[in-house]
């Protein structure tokens, strides 16, 4: 049986009649580590199954361990970067990560309010790294310019609580719902808080909450249990995520639980590729099976040794 050699102009129907993956505009910094940033949303997004559409905001030198310094990319080059793509591909939803300086911030807002019905995911990291009255001034420019644009800010609970409320003196911490108010007043729909503390006397400090919330409280989520090891670029696999289901059509509170299960199974399969901090996979589900698995991922009952198989990658 011979196979059929299709004419270009076939060839080219046929690619025609394949649907597109929805595509996802990211705005974020460039980090040799490969962890988080561009790279990291990158990865994500294709995991996902959409189409990322990585726009450079700054260069971060990195390792797995900590940030050393920082280069703002020119204002005109981000805009140029993005607005050179946005006129041939259409977007279905953004993220924004670190955009590198308060000029960074403003070109990035502008390009969004273009698109006012394109959802807007947006990751605050933790920028203590970055010098005092830079961050002050990016922080603020973030907030007067990108929070009122936002579907969904994403964040740990005690970077949104320093970001949201910087003057919180409470006894107990902010609840998300306490941030959503926060942020909801800078016209941010929803927060997706992260590594929210569940104190327990059985069980202390063992499991992390991830809560959705809105100014009228908190909306779902998922425990998750607290991991022995740190993690660098795990903000930014989750909020990509969230960004490729919603680009997909999928609908919030199920994007976020969804989100949510790929990062735990992500951070689960983690590696270490230097002596830093633990790398999450995003291609997981693609790793070969464990010495325990057979190859469909289940237990080999004939090696039951009374603990889960583990990737040939895991870390703890």
């Amino acid at each position: 049986m011979t196979a059929e050699i299709l004419s270009p102009d076939a060839e080219e129907a046929q690619l025609q009649e394949q649907p597109a993956p929805a595509c996802v505009m990211t705005f974020n910094a460039s980090e040799p580590s490969g962890a988080g940033g561009i790279a990291g949303d990158v990865a994500t997004i294709a995991a996902m199954g959409a189409h990322a559409l990585p726009v450079v905001c700054s260069i971060v030198m990195r390792d797995t361990a900590e940030v050393f310094d920082h280069h703002a990319i020119d204002a005109d080059v981000i805009a140029e970067q993005a607005r050179s793509i946005l006129e041939d591909v259409t977007i279905a939803a953004w993220k924004v990560g670190f955009l590198g300086s308060t000029e960074g911030v403003s070109t990035v807002a502008e390009i969004l309010s273009d698109y006012p019905d394109v959802p807007l995911v947006a990751y605050m990291p933790n920028l203590s790294w970055v010098e005092e009255d830079a961050q002050q001034a990016y922080l603020d420019a973030f907030r007067e310019l990108v929070l009122p644009q936002t579907e969904v800010l994403v964040g740990s609970h005690q970077t949104l609580t320093d970001f949201l409320l910087p003057d919180w003196d409470g006894e107990r911490p902010a609840s998300p719902r306490e941030l959503a108010v926060a942020a909801g007043e800078h016209g941010t729909r929803f927060v997706l808080v992260t590594s929210v503390l569940i104190q327990s006397s059985k069980t202390p400090d063992q499991y992390m909450d991830n809560v959705l919330a809105s100014p009228q409280g908190a909306i779902t989520g998922e425990k998750f249990e607290r991991f022995d090891v740190s993690f660098v670029g795990a903000g930014d696999t989750l909020a990509a995520a969230l960004a490729s289901l919603l680009a997909s059509g999928a609908e919030l509170h199920a994007a976020v639980g969804e989100a949510l299960a790929f990062l735990d199974q992500a951070l689960d399969a983690g590696f270490r590729p230097g002596m830093g901090n633990v790398v999450p996979d995003r291609f997981f589900w693609a790793l070969p099976p464990g010495e325990d698995e057979d190859e469909d991922g289940a237990p080999d009952e004939a090696a039951d040794t009374g603990t889960p198989p583990k990737s040939p990658r895991h870390i703890h």
